[in-house]
């Protein structure tokens, strides 16, 4: 997944911009790279269990916040690593955004996964989302 961590943005949290074709690469762009934050090798992350997302908001921008928290949430709650992989974004007919993920993922396990940092929220500090030059690209902070 195309991403990179910036350090310019912030000293005291992690800060990446991830970036895809289309609203889905990015949003399982951003998912890598919290995954990424959060463990060493989140290759050996393996796919036991399976979990559907669904979300629905009316800006872009918020829905990729409230879907980066939720993977927060399951980390925090049931201790769940997940990849994003499967990943549908639809506009509604009424107006906002509809998503849904299929995400799988594993238990933590410090002896595999080797962790990095404890990621405690998504921030709004310089959060963004947009269209450049036909890319979809996010500028996101965490809370480690």
């Amino acid at each position: 997944m195309p991403f990179r961590f910036v350090d310019e943005i912030t000293s005291a949290d992690v800060a990446f911009e991830a970036w895809g074709e289309t609203r889905e690469e990015m949003f399982a762009s951003c998912a890598a790279a919290l995954l990424n934050t959060m463990v060493n090798a989140p290759e050996r992350v393996q796919r036991q269990r399976r979990i559907e997302i669904r979300l629905e908001y009316e800006e872009l921008d918020l829905l990729l916040f409230s879907f980066l928290q939720e993977l927060i949430f399951h980390k925090d709650a049931d201790q769940l690593l997940l990849h994003a992989d499967s990943v549908w974004i639809e506009e509604k007919r009424e107006g906002g955004f509809r998503l849904t993920v299929i995400a799988g993922g594993e238990c933590f396990d410090a002896g595999r996964h080797q962790p990095l940092v404890d990621v405690k929220a998504v921030t709004l500090h310089c959060f963004q989302v947009g269209l450049v030059d036909n890319v979809w690209k996010a500028v996101v902070v965490l809370d480690v």
